[in-house]
């Protein structure tokens, strides 16, 4: 069995491609496995690095503006996309897949074009609620659609191989949230919450915590992943104590998750399915500058659901947010209830499913 997958540019696209590699593996580990990227994206050195074959393509995303400069930019995005299609065509007659997978990003478009207008099998694997450009113009075509929210099937129009499978995401061990808070030095028995916005840090949000930390000390137990930017100034404005971890990144995310009541953090694909995954209620803060404003229509799905509440970015630094964030980490009832309907949207066997239709696929 040949697969190729096409996607990348942030980790939210390459690592669900990533995820349901491995489940093909296991199922087969005689799979032959190719990913298509681009050379300025994510997957140009993390595919490598784990183990996998990677073919780079020109492909690079439109300009917005009206500018003279965009508008003669945009002439060579299309060049280089009608480039893509053919190189892909190419690479399609010589790599024979039998399925080509397609998870987002601007390298998706062109390969799932090529293999859509040579006959090849396709299956589009959407991680948003508001789906990307490319998976709205060729999800007609593709042979199965899959997607992680409910709420995204009233963007499509055809009926008939279109499944809510989830989003594949990192999967963690429950932990006992006493001892995983003692893991970080903090108190076990105050309520905790895990805030983070990323690798490398969301400064809205990192300022908000400035602010909140002399109102919670000793009431509240704060991890906080600050990002590699904004920690060398952060570090110099507080001091670990038993009620706060901080570091610019947290190494082993289970135990944090573990200990957490609650997380504050960002509303990106990959995040929501792993606090799904292990039912976490959360305070989503949705970035404001995302693409179609996809972490919004994300953080909404979870909020609609019960499973989460939403803060706008430029609010989360307010008098309400800090009450927002008391009120509910003292709510153990309202706690509960938000974390059984965040685990009733997860589904922690994504890859593997996935990966069972891939495999189907492959035989028809």
């Amino acid at each position: 069995m040949n697969v190729l997958f096409a996607g990348g540019g942030t980790g939210g696209h390459l690592y669900p491609g990533i995820a349901m590699a491995a489940q093909l593996q296991k199922a087969d580990p005689k799979v032959s496995v190719l990913f298509a990227g681009t050379a300025a994206g994510i997957e140009a050195t993390e595919v490598p690095r784990l183990g996998y074959r990677i073919h780079l393509l020109p492909s690079r995303g439109l300009k917005r503006g009206r500018s003279l400069r965009d508008l003669a930019d945009n002439v060579g995005v299309l060049a280089d996309f009608v480039s893509a299609v053919m190189q892909s065509m190419s690479l399609i007659r010589r790599e024979r897949p039998d399925v080509v997978v397609g998870t987002g990003g601007y390298v998706s478009a062109p390969v799932l074009l090529a293999a859509q207008l040579m006959g090849r099998r396709t299956l589009i694997q959407e991680q948003n609620a508001f789906p990307g450009l490319t998976t709205r113009l060729l999800a007609r075509r593709a042979t199965e659609l899959h997607l992680s929210f409910e709420e995204s099937r009233r963007f499509f129009t055809r009926g008939k191989g279109v499944f809510v499978t989830g989003n594949p995401a990192r999967s963690f061990e429950a932990g006992e949230p006493g001892a995983a808070r003692r893991r970080f030095g903090l108190e076990p028995s105050r309520p905790t919450m895990l805030v983070f916005g990323g690798s490398r840090g969301a400064r809205s949000i990192n300022n908000a915590m400035l602010g909140f930390i002399p109102k919670l000390s000793g009431k509240v137990n704060l991890i906080w992943q600050t990002g590699s930017l904004d920690f060398p100034r952060i570090e110099k404005e507080v001091r670990p104590s038993d009620s706060l971890w901080v570091a610019p990144y947290i190494e082993e995310m289970g135990p944090a998750y573990a200990a957490a009541d609650l997380v504050a953090c960002r509303a990106g694909a990959s995040t929501l399915a792993e606090l799904t995954n292990l039912g976490k209620p959360s305070i989503l803060v949705p970035y404001p500058y995302a693409a179609a404003d996809h972490q919004r229509h994300n953080a909404l799905a979870l909020v609609k659901a019960g499973a989460a509440l939403m803060i706008e970015d430029s609010r989360f630094g307010g008098e309400d947010a800090l009450g927002t964030i008391m009120e509910t980490l003292g709510n153990h009832g309202a706690l509960e209830r938000m974390g059984a309907a965040s685990r009733g949207q997860g589904h922690p066997a994504a890859a593997a499913e996935l990966a069972a239709r891939i495999i189907a696929l492959s035989k028809h």
